[in-house]
């Protein structure tokens, strides 16, 4: 899949120019005139990186940066581009993640350069977001009681250790384990713990015992 590098500035000249010089270069191109442009379409899920102007009408760069931001989701790399760049813009745009900060008139090597990295690492970060989706997926599929006793497992406790606990017998706990490793497609406690780091599900507190088929 060809990522697709989305261009957003107000200057009809500038876009065109970039257009030109990035297709010569063997990128994908889409331009937007504005951000609100840009944000009409799903361009935002297959951008594989956005150049972006600094000073536009409507909103800024610095404020779609922001509002990409606080949406939560993931959002493919920033580069800005400024022909008036101030030292507060440029610190808060790498501040808050922008891959790179250039100035008009823009060298065309530093900008294809800045452009190959942000694609790299969008493709990285895509890669990462799979993966933990499918780990996601796998823990959406235990039980109640299979979670439990996962929080046990992963904080190091032997299954004589984590029957009592729970106050179930220990063949019960090896059962709920084997289930719950083969669900999470995993061959080894080591493997099981990455994983749970991976989604951030910590060795945490366990459900109430009365509410749970033992």
């Amino acid at each position: 899949m060809v990522s697709t590098v989305c261009v957003i500035d107000d200057d009809t000249a500038v876009r065109r120019s970039l257009e030109r010089l990035l297709r010569s270069a063997g990128f994908a191109v889409e331009t937007f005139a504005s951000a609100r442009a840009f944000l009409d379409t799903d361009a935002v899920d297959a951008a594989g990186c956005i150049v972006l102007d600094v000073q536009m009408p409507t909103m800024s760069g610095l404020e779609l940066q922001d509002w990409l931001n606080d949406l939560g989701a993931y959002h493919p790399p920033i580069i800005f581009i400024s022909g008036h760049a101030s030292v507060p813009a440029t610190v808060h745009a790498l501040k808050h993640g922008a891959e790179d900060f250039l100035e008009k008139p823009i060298e065309a090597e530093a900008l294809f350069g800045a452009i190959r990295r942000a694609l790299t690492r969008d493709r990285e970060n895509r890669e990462t977001l799979r993966e933990r989706q499918a780990i996601y997926d796998c823990f959406d599929t235990l039980s109640a009681r299979e979670r439990e006793v996962l929080g046990h497992v992963i904080a190091g406790k032997l299954n004589k250790q984590i029957a009592g606990e729970l106050g179930i017998s220990e063949k019960t706990v090896k059962v709920h384990r084997g289930r719950l490793m083969e669900k999470m497609k995993v061959r080894s406690v080591a493997e099981l713990v990455s994983q749970m780091y991976r989604i951030d599900v910590p060795a945490a507190a366990s459900p109430d015992n009365s509410t749970l088929d033992r």
